[in-house]
């Protein structure tokens, strides 16, 4: 939590210091800069009344909504600015705010409520994946509808009270402007100027950009959520199940001094077995190792991943003993999922117990061959000593004895039976009798039990039935019905999706499986599959919504379609971050993806519609496509550099929970590259392609 909030006031303090470089002033940077805090109070108030509280992901949201709270108000601000240093002194300012803000009002009211929009798919995630990203949008929801309120009503009265004519309000407009946006200008006019004159090569680097991203998605990796580093590493030790508390004291204890051998381990705490009271019991036979690190500035290591083969070469082989390495949120939220401890849970169903476990160890031996594997186990479903005693009938049927006879005898000396119940205050407990445990702890001893035939004699045990030791099932696991058994894997330096695909693929080649056996693929790869099939669902149903709100703002499917290329060029730029990153597509990931299809049409809305007004007003399509964007680009690269700069502390910071921050900041900061390249060059260079005639809108009209 420390982490984000550390990265939320970092990001808050890069925002501040964009508005007062590019505003080129106080009162309007201060403006705009209080659109922060509205919206942040507004979102903390709008979390109070749904009944959420603040975890890692809400502020994680505020932190990747730091940028676009002040989107709006950039826009209106900026607007107000630039028309107060056109006005003419005599024309009172309040005139001049109100056609200001007036004038880009509607553009920003629909693109804020694009950006909204496009956060509904979070609301219909469900399951794991449901819990941890819905309070990110649930935040991130609120926040833009706070900015909105403040851009919309607050923005306009602070800009009257607060922001004044410039004195220099008789010369030229940018006369007056700070030396950066003139510098920029002179650099960018030439440019987009080339670009409208030879609108082949806008079309060139579009399809360059998403030729670029068609070569290089494909080559990402797939996960659900990147591995948090909790700072606290899980071995498991999963022993014998014969084997007494003592032997495993003993064994675990062996391991500790192996481990404190690691120069970055502080100290280890085992637990073996767990109570049978709770969800999740234990027996003897398995412990857990809590290893304790020293911070991560003093290891060895740049990452989490090669301290844990360093460790596993220390531990090296122990004879009877399977190890597992996880950690100790991983560990719960795995075992809630599929009831292992492990990132991938590979179930085998079948009817045969003994066929299950003989092609469960086939399976697992083929996936240890696959690269990635790591700390690969099959369910422990055999090998618990049992002692079996099996009625001879025909020898009860010559005593005149039933097997109830036996059975009760059996029961009563053996597993003991409630002879009454002692009260000590208000506390109970039950009496129970059995034989003393010389009568009853061998085989031998067992036989020489004495059964009451009807006539008085008493026939040993022994006489009646067979009595032998056999190794019987430890468990039998059930899904559904059908029987079932595990093989559970963790997955190490690749990504999962991969290692599934490949791991799919060589089983199905190398494992014959009978009839009626099938072999299905849990843990965190489902999560992951669930997540994109619900996405794949309710994301093209968004993008429809949102050509319906653009058409409905524009009434033209010419300028909607301009718009909505600014989509697939944003995504290009969030691929290729990915890809230069080394990072994988993940859930968070495609939240990213989802927030920048918001980002990159907010500010094509806001061009399109300045272009539109221009051409209104009788300025020929080419002169207005180089005038508008010349105009748009302060509030163009405000509105980029903010967002960016928002999230800029998300992508470097190294603390827990960072991990799942880190892909949502480099999607977004990848893809406001592509999509602001996008928007000064290529949509005023196609601009004429799609703009609506003066002569068509009034036939509209």
């Amino acid at each position: 939590m420390s982490t984000v909030t550390n990265a939320l006031v970092e990001g808050i303090g890069l925002v501040v210091i964009v508005l007062f470089v590019f505003m080129g002033a106080f009162r309007p940077s201060l403006v705009v800069a209080l659109a922060i805090p509205f919206s942040v109070l507004f979102a903390m108030l709008g979390m109070r009344y749904f009944g959420l509280s603040a975890n890692l992901m809400s502020f994680g949201g505020i932190a990747i909504a730091i940028g676009m709270m002040v989107d709006g108000t950039i826009v209106m601000v900026e607007n107000v600015d630039r028309m107060l240093r056109e006005s003419e002194p005599e024309t009172p300012v309040i005139q001049v705010v109100a056609r200001a803000c007036t004038e880009v009002g509607r553009p920003i009211l629909f693109a804020i409520s694009i950006i909204i929009m496009v956060f509904l798919p979070l609301f219909a995630l469900q399951g794991v994946e449901g819990k941890t990203f819905r309070p990110l949008a649930y935040t991130v929801t609120l926040a833009m509808l706070g900015s909105l309120i403040f851009a919309l009503f607050i923005a306009p009265v602070l800009s009257h009270l607060l922001m004044q004519r410039p004195k220099a309000s008789g010369k030229k407009v940018h006369d007056s402007e700070i030396v950066l946006i003139l510098w920029l200008k002179r650099l960018y006019e030439p440019l987009v100027r080339y670009f409208v004159g030879h609108r082949h090569l806008a079309v060139g680097l579009a399809g360059l950009l998403i030729l670029v991203g068609v070569v290089v998605f494909p080559r990402l990796g797939s996960e659900f959520t990147p591995t948090l580093q909790e700072g606290t590493l899980i071995l498991r030790l999963t022993m014998a199940p014969s084997i007494s508390l003592t032997e495993s004291t003993k064994v675990t204890m062996r391991v500790e001094k192996r481990l404190m051998n690691v120069q970055e381990i502080t100290g280890v705490v085992t637990r073996i077995g767990r109570g049978e009271v709770g969800a999740h019991t234990d027996p003897v036979n398995s412990a857990e190792m809590y290893i304790l690190l020293k911070p991560r500035e003093e290891w060895r290591f740049p990452s989490q991943e090669k301290l844990e083969e360093i460790i596993r070469e220390e531990i090296g082989e122990i004879p009877g003993v399977l190890t597992n390495f996880t950690q100790p949120i991983a560990m719960t939220v795995d075992e809630l999922l599929e009831g292992v401890r492990a990132e991938l849970a590979i179930k085998l169903f079948g009817d045969d117990l003994d066929l299950l476990k003989q092609k469960a160890d086939e399976i697992a031996a083929v996936v240890e061959g696959v690269p990635g594997a790591a700390d690969v186990q099959v369910d422990q479903v055999s090998g618990m000593p049992q002692l079996l005693i099996r009625v001879d009938r025909q020898a009860i049927a010559r005593y005149g004895i039933n097997v109830s006879d036996v059975q009760e005898v059996v029961h009563a000396a053996v597993g003991g039976e409630v002879a009454g119940e002692i009260f000590e205050g208000i506390r109970r407990f039950e009496i129970l009798v059995r034989y003393a445990p010389k009568y009853r702890s061998t085989p031998e001893n067992i036989g020489q039990i004495l059964i009451k035939a009807p006539n008085g004699t008493q026939v040993p045990l022994a006489q009646l039935a067979t009595i032998q030791e056999v190794v019987g099932p430890r468990q039998i696991t059930r899904e559904k019905n059908q029987r079932f058994i595990t093989v559970q894997c963790n997955v190490s330096s690749r990504d999962i999706g991969s290692f599934v695909e490949e791991a799919q693929a060589v089983i199905e080649r190398m494992v014959k499986l009978p009839p009626g056996y099938l072999v299905t693929w849990g843990g965190q790869f489902r999560l992951q599959q669930e997540a994109n099939r619900r996405l794949a669902v309710v994301v093209p149903i968004t993008l429809l919504a949102i050509f319906l709100l653009l058409f409905s703002s524009f009434n033209s499917l010419k300028n909607s379609l301009l718009i909505l290329l600014n989509i697939p060029l944003a995504l290009v730029g969030g691929v290729v971050a990915l890809w230069l990153t080394g990072q994988n597509l993940s859930v968070p990931a495609s939240v990213g993806f989802i927030a920048l299809f918001g980002i990159a049409l907010e500010n094509g809305m806001v061009l399109v519609t300045y272009l539109n007004s221009l051409l209104r007003d009788g300025v020929p399509v080419d002169d207005a496509s180089v005038r508008g964007a010349g105009l748009r680009l302060r509030p163009v690269l405000m509105t980029a550099l903010t967002t960016a700069l928002g999230l800029i502390p998300l992508l470097f910071s190294s603390g827990t929970g960072s991990e799942v921050q880190k892909p949502l900041a480099t999607v977004v900061i990848g893809g406001l590259v592509t999509a602001t390249v996008l928007t000064l060059l290529v949509i005023p260079a196609l601009y004429k392609w799609f703009a609506i005639k003066p002569e068509e809108e009034v036939v509209k009209k």
